[in-house]
């Protein structure tokens, strides 16, 4: 799992101011040691003060527990490394300003050590994140398991209550927060034009901070839950013991790495742009987390106090919200919203910058109303400091306050208004790519706008009054928190997943995800909105009978987002293990983190970037965002050779070796980049993206920079629509001799070269050199053993393998069953009878899409899987059968046997044919 690109890198090795690297266990002992030892110090610190000042009782439980697990935390980051270069500098030993020692991977343990590199520090919070999500998922469906039937079904009110108080937390703060901060961390830099983050260390630090917070939240229901909901409310959480301890010193730690984060990528983007990247050509990802760094740094501080302020009124026993000594109840809430309402903008405004890239790229248009999104995207943060009281219509505030927060509560739909508008603009008569990533995007605007026209209801105080406390602000919460969020996180990892690890995900297993979480959701949330109405309280383990069948309902229905996010995982793990090698710009995208290889190589680029356009200009002919030069090392020229596109253009021979070879040719002769176009005609599409689905496989093996598209029409159209937005400087069209080309027949070359204005060079492709698959690693090879059953049910059956976003390749390995001598009559007639049919099935999976080729083996299904074994290399084996070949278990048996570790699937199919299902 290596981070390292294949494009020539910046080397660093062999400085003499390098610190030199420890092993991997060094740095883990230390924290076993440290992490006690630290504990132990805060005990005895607390001991000898209290001694010292004559404080009686001598022993008070939490005010030890505060200050060991708070020394605790701090002894886990050194003990991990995090101090280590400012603690040397501090004491006057010589250090490196540039000490590279600890920047980017080469290894899956560079992951679990301190790094510097932006790269891994995103990834780190990208994994570590989700994490914490599954935990925050599995306490969802415990309250969801409790809520399934009125009565106890195994939680009393106390574990409930602290069942919902963990989850909340933990999705907002150990999940939504920094896994938008650690998206932001891997592209941002590279969109910007920059090396690295402007404070690298600090960068570290902030990222390892999230271990500690993490698991005093997730161990502190292990000493008692923390049960006053995320919010804290005094004086229910000054009441609590070492969970609530445990809980408040976490959201310190969690608030720490939020406002180091939004420091260090304010200080990025006002100082480290490329050349050339004025404010009005930044993309609007990064004007989100612009906009959200400054939420972030002037709003955290007043949770860190509202916090801090509880849990002195609970150890140190001053009394800042305890009525009963005189405290204010009300000030905790007007602190801790003061806070909190700009939080809901902290969890929502970085998505909406993904959101913009997604549609943008999906669509092949320009933003519609590019400016007006980013200053809608200024308004959100400076309006969302005026709305706080709404939270609070029916606390007992001063009744003055209501009307004038409930009008800036109305009014702050508007520039989220703008943004809604604008995306649909952006859609509207766009070239729309239904893509994993731009299906989250569309589920996030239909989620999000419900979420967005409840939110309109309950900033009118009558309609708060009414619905306060029950289900319908819960389902309001979860439209917007989850349809505003965790949409988009999910639109952000599957877009930016090709560029993070190198490889393609699988499509048709991102597409059930979506749907599966798509339907689950609403079906989830939506009928809560009509138990609020009806009076359903939340927070509450109980409920009347009434509410019985919905609630069962709603139960049943999250058990589908629990499926969906099982498929999330196990396609993440699959693809990045053993997905098809990703192009470095799969979806043909303008801003600069697709320009560079997939992943980036250590400093992101080999030579300062020039920024010459805005980031969206798909459709506008000779536009371009940013030029990236080639590095010296393949003989570029810094101020001379940018980097151009070549347009291939084919359709059946577009996966074949000789186009391969034709572009790798062309790519030695200088810094280009590739773009596949593939026309689908009027018909279906499918094989056609299988096609280019293994050509990207195939280039991106050979470390050619390539993308690709299908496109309606014939050869003319589908290059003209994709020239406009890629501005070639060539083509190359790939197409049969002219006996077999009906593009040769209707003079497509010379055709293309007067429509484009371009040279066209032709690359011919024999038809049995077209159907000959390429063997490539990341291409899936699937050998099937079939005999009575080649036919269309088998054929179907190899599409659907080939539709999944796997990109595929097949080997057909058909047993005659001869038992007796091979040079017999009736041996012979098998032997043809069986050719015959391989070379049908083969005729009809290249217009499929499926590169396949055929062998006939004399004996039976057994000794076809030893071949496929030491001569083919499967990575999975597929017998198919019918009922007339009589291959039974012991026979199914057998080719396990000979697969070994290879799995074998058998594939039943009804008719003689192997036509049926």
């Amino acid at each position: 799992m290596s981070t390292q690109a294949e494009a020539p890198s910046a080397g660093h090795g062999g400085h003499d101011h390098h610190s030199p690297r420890q092993p991997l266990s060094y740095w883990w002992k230390r924290v076993a040691i440290m992490v006690p030892a630290s504990f132990a110090f805060g005990l005895v610190l607390v001991w000898f003060l209290r001694a010292a000042f004559g404080m009686d009782p001598l022993w008070n439980a939490e005010a030890y527990y505060t200050v060991a697990i708070t020394m605790a935390g701090f002894g886990f980051l050194a003990g991990i490394g995090c101090f280590d270069w400012w603690i040397s500098y501090a004491l006057g030993r010589k250090v490196a300003f540039e000490d590279h020692s600890f920047h980017g991977a080469s290894s899956w343990k560079a992951y679990f050590r301190v790094n510097t590199d932006h790269k891994v520090i995103g990834v780190q919070y990208v994994v570590l994140t989700f994490v914490f999500f599954l935990f925050g998922g599995l306490a969802a469906e415990g309250i969801r398991a409790e809520l399934a039937a009125p009565g106890q079904q195994f939680a009393d009110g106390e574990t409930y209550n602290g069942l919902f108080s963990t989850h909340a937390v933990i999705m907002i703060f150990l999940f939504i927060i920094p896994m938008f901060a650690g998206l932001a961390n891997y592209v941002l830099p590279i969109m910007i034009g920059a090396r690295d983050m402007a404070f690298p260390k600090l960068n570290a630090l902030s990222f390892w901070m999230l271990i500690p917070a993490g698991t005093m939240i997730l161990v502190s229901p292990l000493t008692g839950w923390f049960a006053a909901g995320w919010t804290q409310y005094a004086p229910v959480a000054i009441q609590g013991g070492t969970g609530v301890t445990l809980f408040q010193i976490g959201v310190q730690f969690a608030g720490f790495s939020s406002i180091a984060t939004a420091i260090n990528f304010l200080v990025t983007i006002a100082t480290m742009r490329a050349p050339g990247m004025t404010i009005w050509r930044m993309p609007l990802l990064v004007w989100a987390n612009a906009t959200t760094s400054a939420l972030v740094v002037f709003g955290t501080p007043f949770v860190a106090g509202s916090q801090f302020m509880n849990l002195f009124d609970r150890v140190m026993g001053t009394n800042f919200f305890d009525a009963a000594q005189g405290g204010d109840v009300i000030a905790y809430q007007h602190i801790f919203w003061f806070y909190s309402h700009p939080a809901v903008y902290i969890m929502m405004i970085p998505g909406f910058g993904i959101i913009s890239e997604v549609i943008a790229t999906f669509s092949r248009k320009p933003v519609f109303g590019y400016r007006a999104l980013a200053m809608a995207t200024v308004a959100i943060a400076v309006l969302g400091f005026g709305v706080w009281a709404h939270h609070m219509f029916t606390s007992g505030m001063a009744d003055w306050l209501r009307v004038p927060m409930m009008l800036t509560t109305v009014l702050i739909a508007v520039p989220t208004g703008i943004k809604v508008f604008s995306w649909l603009g952006t859609l509207w008569e766009g070239k729309i790519h239904l893509k994993t990533p731009m299906l989250f995007a569309l589920g996030f605007i239909f989620t999000f706008t419900i979420g967005g026209l409840s939110g309109v209801y309950l900033a009118a105080v009558p309609v708060t009054i009414a619905v306060t406390d029950t289900y319908f602000v819960v389902a309001h919460i979860h439209y917007v928190f989850l349809g505003g969020s965790v949409y988009t996180i999910f639109a952000g990892i599957y877009y930016w997943f090709p560029k993070m690890t190198g490889r393609m995900y699988n499509e048709r297993l991102g597409q059930i995800h979506f749907w599966t979480f798509f339907i689950g959701f609403n079906l989830t949330m939506f009928p809560m909105h009509w138990l609020g109405l009806q009076g359903m309280p939340r927070r509450v383990a109980d409920y009347d009978e009434r509410f019985a069948e919905l609630n069962l309902f709603i139960t049943l229905a999250s058990a589908i987002m629990v499926v969906s996010t099982l498929v999330f995982i196990y396609n993440m793990i699959s693809s990045w293990s053993r997905g098809p090698r990703a192009p470095w710009n799969p979806w043909r995208a303008r801003s600069m983190e697709w320009l560079v290889s997939s992943p980036p190589s250590v400093f992101n680029f080999e030579a300062d970037p020039q920024v010459v356009g805005g980031p969206y200009q798909y459709g506008i002919e000779g536009a371009r965002h940013a030029i990236i030069y080639a590095p010296e090392e393949i003989g570029g020229e810094h101020n001379e050779h940018e980097k151009r596109t070549v347009l291939v253009v084919a359709n059946e021979t577009v996966s074949t070796a000789g186009l391969v070879d034709a572009v790798r040719t062309k790519a030695a002769e200088g810094f280009w980049r590739f773009t596949l176009v593939v026309p689908a005609g009027d018909g279906d599409r499918d094989p056609a993206e299988r096609r280019l689905q293994y050509a990207l496989a195939l280039l991106a093996e050979a470390g050619i920079d390539a993308s690709g598209a299908v496109q309606p029409g014939g050869p003319l159209e589908a290059a003209k629509s994709v020239a406009a937005e890629e501005n070639p400087t060539s083509v190359i069209l790939a197409t049969y001799p002219a006996s077999h080309s009906p593009w040769q027949a209707d003079d497509i070359p010379d055709r293309m070269r007067k429509l484009l204005r371009l040279p066209v060079d032709r690359v011919v492709v024999t038809p049995e050199a077209a159907s000959a698959p390429v063997a490539v690693p990341g291409v899936r090879h699937v050998v099937v053993i079939a005999a009575s059953a080649l036919g269309e049910g088998l054929v179907s059956a190899l599409e659907g393998r080939a539709s999944d976003g796997q990109a595929l390749r097949a080997t057909v390995l058909a047993p005659a069953g001869i038992t007796g001598a091979a040079w017999a009559d009736d041996a012979v007639a098998l032997r043809e009878a069986t050719i015959a049919r391989s070379r049908a099935i083969i005729d009809t999976l290249r217009p499929a899409g499926i590169p396949a080729h055929a062998e006939v083996i004399d004996r039976d299904a057994v000794e076809a899987a030893r071949v496929a074994v030491e001569h083919h290399d499967p990575d999975v084996i597929v017998v198919a059968s019918t009922p007339t070949d009589g291959w039974d278990e012991d026979v199914i048996e057998g080719v396990r046997h000979e697969a070994g570790t290879i799995e074998v699937e058998h594939l039943m199919l009804g008719a003689a044919t192997g036509s049926g299902g």
